[in-house]
């Protein structure tokens, strides 16, 4: 029988299953785990509390690492003139247990206090997890506000919150007296945790390899995080090793400091999210010497938490009967959300698209409004009705994404079926899977290093309208289960490029998927269907959760 590798009363809240008795801890910024526990910003968490549950569900020795962010995110709210508004706002969240360790790590040469509070299992369906604060009444002011929001916008302080998680996270493990044999980074925010194992390891990099690996989200080595090195000497990232052990440990020579890199040199092996991204990682990062084998896991949703219990009922059996019913039932629930926010009444016969994400600017939110004559064309169509929602949070300090989401807002302000919700948070991105037909994702293509939205609408009877990249490489096929724009020529300028993916959608809706959802509703539901069987089980999160330890962990 194999054992939780967590003392009691942390220990698992079920028996581990021998074929993932490896024991392992996975380090990551963000979890979406309930709509309640507000400590996410979006895709990376959604993905991280999807591998929490699954690995739950397979019984597997894994433990998660985070920070309690006592204000979240942001809350998304509308201003008075209906522009979006950012609050930050506290909230305690009683069902964690403070498990009483305190302990000090130095940050910018001013010890820090941390406290560690326990998320027990089986609260929310997941492994034991661990959350991290610095907002305790032993820290100055300053200290108390590392751990307040998700990605700071002070580079000194993200420097800080990386700190809390690597470090901290690591010294959590020394508390508890527990050493895990993998030590997993989901992006590299908690790599000080490795350096504080070279320092326990006298600069022994071997020691380190011997526990780590790294999953890398970021297809551009542009997007990677990096830093001045003598400000991460000057804010202990490195604890007490001297720049020569760091150095010969990372390979680094220059002045600025490559978090990704040292993580692929401080790892055993890495891997990208989907079978592309690998692709693109193994290029971008190929050059550089000594880095570790980077292979793929495509990213993965937990069915078990997405999907609704009515539309899967109708897919088991193959029911497009009741399929269309309760696909119009959750229409209408979706539609009561819109009309509270913007006093727009939706029609649930109507086809309805949704684009619903991080707004960032490769992911293109605007693309299909970009021409004003084929936009009004789509919307005023009387014949053929279609109906747009838009949701999704920017980054609070990204102006140029929050003033695409404004104009948005102020581009459907005329158009009775076009519309912009704010609060893009868990319930309200499973009501949006629930009531889209179409899920329309089109960013610039291998921007986008998996994509999971588009997982949970499929197994919800949402059709993919998507460009060709991420996780979509692996599940389309035109015409059968997605509808896809064909790849733009990649000697194009941006410019044209965004030309003719805008195109390539508007062809697809008014030659593929207007006729077949108006003149051919057999054939659209055949097609749903292939949909919502094909989706699983790939990209549930119980395969990801378990390729994990077939080939990394391992």
């Amino acid at each position: 029988m194999s054992t939780s590798f967590l003392p009691a009363p942390f220990a698992h809240h079920y028996e581990i299953d021998p074929k993932y008795a490896r024991s392992a801890v996975y380090f990551c910024c963000e979890f979406a785990i309930d709509q309640s526990f507000k400590i996410y910003s979006g895709g990376l968490g959604f993905l991280a509390g999807s591998h929490m549950r699954s690995a739950a569900d397979l019984r597997q020795n894994l433990a998660g690492i985070g920070i309690n962010w006592t204000c979240g995110y942001y809350n998304q709210t509308r201003g008075e003139g209906r522009e979006m508004a950012v609050q930050f706002r506290r909230k305690d969240y009683l069902f964690l247990q403070d498990t009483g360790i305190r302990f000090q790590i130095p940050i910018f040469g001013n010890p820090v206090w941390v406290g560690a509070r326990f998320l027990s299992g089986d609260v929310f369906g997941t492994v034991p997890m661990f959350f991290l604060t610095t907002d305790l009444e032993e820290n100055k002011a300053q200290d108390r506000e590392i751990t307040r929001r998700l990605y700071d916008a002070d580079p000194y302080r993200r420097i800080a919150q990386y700190m809390v998680l690597g470090i901290g996270g690591a010294r959590l493990l020394e508390e508890l007296q527990v050493d895990p044999e993998v030590w997993h980074l989901n992006e590299a925010h908690g790599l000080s945790a490795a350096f504080r194992v070279l320092e326990k390891h006298d600069g022994d990099a071997a020691e380190v390899r011997k526990r780590f690996v790294f999953t890398t989200h970021t297809p551009e080595e542009a997007g990677n995080e990096k830093t001045a090195f003598n400000e991460l000497v000057t804010a202990n990232f490195f604890g007490s090793l001297g720049e020569k052990k760091v150095r010969e440990a990372t390979g680094i020579k220059d002045a600025v400091f490559n978090h990704s890199l040292a993580a692929l040199r401080l790892s055993r092996t890495a891997n990208g999210v989907s079978k592309l991204h690998g692709e693109v990682s193994r290029e971008m990062w190929g050059h550089y010497r000594d880095i570790c084998p980077i292979g793929h896991i495509t990213n993965a949703q937990n069915a078990k938490y997405w999907r609704d219990r009515g539309l899967e009922k109708a897919r088991t059996n193959g029911d497009v009967e009741f399929l269309r019913e309760r696909k119009a039932e959750l229409k209408e629930m979706l539609f009561r959300t819109v009309a509270d926010q913007t006093g727009k009444l939706l029609d649930p016969d109507a086809l309805t698209i949704v684009w619903a994400r991080r707004f960032a600017g490769y992911k293109r939110a605007d693309l299909i409004a970009r021409n004003a004559a084929l936009f009004r064309q789509l919307l005023d169509d009387e014949r053929r009705p279609v109906q747009i929602i838009w949701a999704g949070k920017p980054y609070p300090f990204d102006y140029g994404a929050i003033d695409t989401f404004n104009h948005l807002i102020g581009r459907t302000l005329e158009f009775p079926r076009a519309t912009v919700l704010v609060g893009y948070e868990l319930e309200l991105s499973r009501q949006l899977k629930y009531g889209a037909d179409i899920w329309l994702n089109n960013p610039v293509v291998t921007r986008e290093a998996s994509g999971t939205s588009g997982m949970t609408a499929a197994m919800n009877a949402a059709v993919n309208l998507s460009t060709y990249d991420g996780w979509v490489c692996e599940f389309a096929k035109d015409g059968h289960n997605s509808f896809i724009v064909p790849p733009a020529d990649p000697e194009l300028d941006d410019e044209a490029r965004d030309q003719h993916d805008m195109m390539g959608i508007y062809e697809i809706l008014q030659s593929k998927v207007l006729p077949l959802y108006y003149d051919q509703p057999d054939e659209w539901w055949r097609i749903v269907l292939n949909s919502m069987n094909d989706v699983v089980p790939f990209f549930d999160s119980d395969r990801m959760a378990d390729e994990y330890y077939e080939k990394v962990y391992s």
